[in-house]
């Protein structure tokens, strides 16, 4: 047997064998992608109808990635209650902290404790108390808090809750509603005619249930003009009742016992306002 020729013989067909899977994979995730770029497209149109069809704003520009994310558990600090406020022996201005360069340096050598972790919440924050909400990569734990307090100019005063993400609870990551998607549900099937939507974003939210390890879900947040506040559970499109902000229960905040409130509950993706 020439087995320098049966070498190159196996060679070739190797090579060739790869070519023919690239090339499928290849036409694969051409498909892949021209197909979700359809969907896409059609829930942009048919929403548009919708928030015409009701007079409906919508000021904020909606995210169009498609991101997997998973169920995560959460572990509550009871050392840091956000009803508990703290005085700082070194006041500071909102400008020092926000300003171009200065955020970092403000943050790593601030009082308080793990503030790095935390980014300033717009929507959440009004006159005199700025919300900064505790990161998970890039984002939010819309319910595990940092208020600072202003008075005279000055930051003099904090309330904080601190949450450990526990990583040894392993869970499988799930695709998403769109943001698309999420917005149509509550213009359809809560939002009255007129409304104005100024914010649509995605984080972790949870119930402040009485334990100290609770889950938190992906939930896309809707903030309407009017000051009212949607969850959709990004899984499965599931929504909570509607509160103002300043109604919100976020984690560390306690009952008379000490122990976490209960907050609102979730209606169904079906239900009317």
């Amino acid at each position: 047997m020439n087995w320098s020729r049966a070498k190159s013989i196996l060679i070739a067909s190797f090579l060739l064998l790869n070519l023919i899977l690239g090339f499928q994979l290849w036409t694969t995730n051409r498909s892949n992608q021209t197909e979700v770029s359809s969907d896409t497209s059609g829930t942009v149109e048919e929403l548009n109808r919708a928030l015409l069809s009701k007079n409906i704003r919508l000021t904020d520009e909606l995210p169009t990635d498609s991101p997997k994310l998973k169920v995560i558990t959460v572990k509550y600090d009871d050392s840091l209650k956000l009803d508990e406020e703290k005085k700082l022996r070194t006041p500071f201005t909102m400008g020092s902290l926000l300003g171009k360069g200065a955020s970092k340096e403000v943050q790593t050598q601030s009082e308080i404790p793990n503030f790095s972790l935390y980014q300033l919440d717009s929507t959440m924050s009004s006159s005199g108390a700025y919300v900064f909400t505790q990161q998970y990569g890039k984002y939010p734990l819309f319910d595990v808090q940092l208020v600072l307090n202003e008075k005279n100019g000055e930051i003099t005063s904090y309330r904080q809750a601190y949450v450990e993400v526990e990583s040894e609870v392993e869970q499988t990551e799930q695709k998403l509603i769109s943001a698309q998607l999420a917005v149509r549900s509550l213009v359809d099937n809560y939002l009255s005619n007129g409304s104005i939507i100024t914010e649509v974003r995605l984080g972790y939210h949870g119930q402040p249930y009485n334990s100290q390890t609770q889950p938190m879900y992906p939930h896309w947040r809707i903030t309407i003009d009017n000051g009212d506040i949607y969850y959709l559970q990004a899984f499965n499109g599931a929504v909570e009742s509607p509160q103002k902000g300043g109604d919100l229960l976020p984690f560390g905040t306690v009952n008379e016992a000490g122990k976490p409130l209960m907050a609102s509950g979730v209606t169904g993706m079906s239900e009317h306002k």
